[in-house]
């Protein structure tokens, strides 16, 4: 079951695995925010795609690698954000359910 929001998204973080059901790319999502930056970054290489382009940059710029970010975010066609990290998943997360 998709969460509705990123509320809802926030609260599957007390489950030990997400839904096995949700995308790759909600599931990279929620590996991020449980803290797991290996297995979201995992997923996120293999999507080949402008959202798998945006996932790597966030996921880059997170582990401090601005250069690599860069790099990714212009594969995804944006601009170095400027917001924090968190409301930069919120934004993915967001997108990611619109399109589910």
């Amino acid at each position: 079951m998709l969460p509705k929001d990123y509320t809802e998204f926030k609260e599957t973080l007390e489950h030990a695995v997400p839904h096995v059901d949700w995308p790759e790319t909600l599931k990279a999502l929620w590996f991020d925010a449980k803290g797991d930056w290996e297995s979201s970054h995992n997923i996120a290489q293999d999507m080949h795609n402008e959202l798998g382009s945006w996932m790597h940059a966030y996921l880059h710029r997170k582990e401090g690698d601005r250069f690599n970010a860069g790099y990714w975010y212009r594969q995804a066609e944006k601009s170095y954000p400027e917001m924090s990290l968190e409301a930069e998943l919120q934004e993915m997360v967001a997108f990611v359910l619109e399109r589910c």
